[in-house]
């Protein structure tokens, strides 16, 4: 049985509203790129982690994550969007005592507050990291709602089940949580906001 929440890695997503060359988890970030500065932060909370991503992203998550930790799908299992991915990464660790939902184009989601919602996910069914108030990411889910994760199907992610079950909010002042990179515009934002993530 794997000791604790396990970290799902969202990597699955076509990121089509990225314009710059080549995939937005793939553009360099810090000393690394998206992808891998998102899985370096989930490494340094030392919670254990699992990637679902597709074959064009495997081989960078790959060196950064043990194999064994990756999941890759096919091209028509991706496309069936992000419920179906942490269904995937949910069915991989199905002996996990929760999961931590991280999409992986959040790569400024520093260790400390993965460990924050992994320890409120110990006395609450579901948990979700906030900043002033506004829901961000992680959202956490006890083992208790394994069938109702294996049945998450479409775009909408596990938003149904926040809204069915009660849910608890960890605040926290890492603005990161409420940060995704969509645009070249983001990306540059994470750029200049990295350093002094880094610095804490």
């Amino acid at each position: 049985m794997v000791s604790g929440p396990v970290v799902i890695v969202v990597a699955a997503g076509r990121g089509s509203r990225f314009s710059g060359r080549g995939h937005k988890l793939l553009q360099a970030l810090g000393s690394s790129t998206v992808l891998g500065t998102t899985l370096g932060h989930v490494l340094e909370s030392g919670l254990p982690l699992i990637v679902v991503t597709t074959a064009d992203l495997g081989g960078e998550a790959a060196r950064v994550v043990a194999r064994r930790d990756v999941v890759v799908l096919g091209d028509e299992e991706a496309a069936r969007g992000m419920g179906h991915t942490i269904a995937a990464g949910v069915q991989a660790r199905s002996q996990a005592q929760g999961w931590l939902v991280l999409p992986a184009d959040m790569p400024l989601v520093g260790p400390s507050v993965l460990l924050g919602v992994a320890e409120a996910l110990a006395r609450h069914p579901v948990v979700f990291a906030q900043h002033h108030g506004r829901r961000g990411h992680p959202v956490a889910f006890s083992a208790g709602m394994y069938s109702e994760l294996l049945s998450l199907v479409g775009d909408e992610g596990a938003r149904r089940l926040l809204a069915r079950y009660p849910s608890i909010g960890v605040e926290t002042e890492d603005p990161g949580v409420l940060f995704d990179i969509d645009t070249e515009a983001d990306l540059d934002a994470a750029r200049a906001m990295l350093p002094a993530l880094c610095r804490d």
